[in-house]
């Protein structure tokens, strides 16, 4: 809750005049608990896997033809039932772990200094922050997943996960209660180190779900503006991980991809793309030919 209720104390305790956004921010959180804001989280969170998975669902059952093409795993389809089941399992794991997870978890994040006060961090320091955040989540992602890619890990945790070997937007929160919980500390590592506002708190969730949607999508989009972030995994990349089950020991990669390429743990993702490549090549220059040989066919013909 913040110490002062009018615009007119918290400019007096900030010495300027508000901005917009703070003004909106005061006239919001000026009478509700640190708490309570902190509690936001679980409609974000709720509207996150129930709206953004839908926006490729939509995409596949109105517009399948336009979009066939960036589908990574083309062959596999899954009914609208079997949608449904991962959503149901998602939203009762949702309800049973998650959203009591944030109502308890507050006194940690109290804890590490996430402030509800005046005034708003700027545009610059939320960026900064956000990135460090992916980062340290990226690195701490990459090891906590990798020893559930071991037997024991696997076979009495991750398997749940994998239970889609080709995933949608859907499956993304799809997991085993621990691994839900063993996955979600390293997002609460970066916070920790680099303690921001809650509105900052607010967006690294929110966007670390979003992120995590997009590369369980199954569909490979050239027009989404993570093409433009360097070294970013994408969906194809994590689609490899999905694709390989069980056995993979490639791409363990949350977010970026300079792990797995330092550990050497993208090598199998590597090589495939290479063979791809070269039988692309192979099948654009047949047909290359092939359309000469028929052109010169034809003008011997003409000739006759």
């Amino acid at each position: 809750m913040l110490p002062y209720a009018t615009v007119e104390a918290a400019e007096t305790a900030l010495g300027r005049s508000l901005t917009a956004a703070e003004t909106l921010w005061l006239n919001y959180s000026a009478h509700k608990s640190d708490y309570f804001l902190y509690c936001h989280n679980i409609i974000f969170l709720f509207l996150i896997f129930s709206v953004f998975p839908f926006y490729y669902l939509f995409l596949e059952h109105f517009f399948k033809k336009f979009v066939g093409p960036y589908k990574i795993q083309p062959k596999v389809n899954l009914s609208f039932s079997d949608t449904l089941r991962c959503y149901k399992s998602v939203m009762r794991m949702f309800f049973l772990v998650v959203g009591p997870l944030q109502l308890v978890s507050y006194p940690s994040i109290k804890m590490i200094g996430i402030r509800t006060s005046l005034p708003l961090p700027s545009l610059w320091e939320i960026t900064a922050q956000l990135g460090v955040y992916f980062i340290v989540e990226d690195y701490g992602n990459y090891w906590i997943h990798r020893f559930l890619h071991c037997k024991w890990g696997y076979e009495k945790i991750h398997k749940v996960h994998h239970e889609y070997t080709a995933p949608i937007g859907f499956a993304a929160p799809y997991a085993h209660w621990a691994d839900i919980l063993m996955l979600g500390i390293p997002s609460f590592v970066g916070p920790a180190m680099v303690p921001g506002h809650m509105i900052t708190f607010w967006l690294w969730i929110a966007l670390r779900q979003i992120e995590a949607i997009e590369t369980h999508s199954g569909y490979d989009f050239p027009w989404t503006p993570t093409k433009y972030i360097p070294f970013y995994g994408g969906p194809d990349y994590h689609d490899y991980h999905h694709y390989v089950g069980g056995q993979s020991q490639s791409n363990f990669a949350s977010v970026f991809t300079y792990c797995d390429y330092i550990y050497g743990t993208d090598k199998g993702y590597r090589y495939q793309k290479k063979v791809l490549e070269q039988l692309w090549e192979r099948m654009k220059s047949n047909q290359e030919q092939n359309g000469v040989l028929h052109d010169i066919s034809a003008q011997g013909h003409k000739v006759d």
